[in-house]
């Protein structure tokens, strides 16, 4: 497991929209298989979660090493954090790098999106029931509040 110490936790800017795409291109990579074409991060269904990044209501984090050369990990929304009843959840992107998973980097990029963003009470994360990301947020006291074949609305009492 990294420490805290081994890496470095900051939040997002304006000026991250090339690193997104890269983490992007990460969560849309199988672990195991053929990895997509970067072609793909073009159609709108993936291209939205980067596009025009640095919005006012854009918000997230990365975690890099010490050195700033290697990404680890990120986690972004890409729309206002604050749920109302009626609309959609905000949809959140949520990746940490193959080899360094299972390793504390995920809970710490989630820990401070949920400790900067304390009204956010529904996120929408487009993967299985089964997914990892579904039991680290239940950790974190989300609930499975629907699902499809293909997306998960987590939500948590605030």
């Amino acid at each position: 497991m990294f420490a805290p110490a081994d890496y470095v936790l900051r939040p997002l800017t304006g000026d991250d929209e090339v690193v997104l795409w890269e983490m992007l291109y990460q969560a849309l990579s199988p672990p195991e298989g053929e990895a997509p074409s970067r072609e793909m991060m073009q159609r709108p269904e993936y291209a939205r979660y980067v596009e025009g990044w640095g919005r006012p209501e854009d918000k997230g984090y990365i975690v890099h090493d010490k050195e700033g050369r290697t990404i680890l990990g990120a986690v972004w929304l890409r729309s206002p954090v604050e749920c109302c009843p009626g609309e959609e959840p905000p949809e959140l992107a949520f990746v940490v790098r193959p080899g360094h998973r299972h390793r504390g980097i995920g809970a710490s990029l989630l820990t401070q999106l949920v400790r900067t963003n304390p009204r956010l009470s529904a996120v929408l994360l487009r993967v299985g029931a089964n997914s990892p990301a579904v039991r680290l947020f239940e950790r974190f006291g989300f609930e499975v509040a629907g699902q499809s074949a293909q997306s998960v609305v987590l939500r948590r009492p605030i």
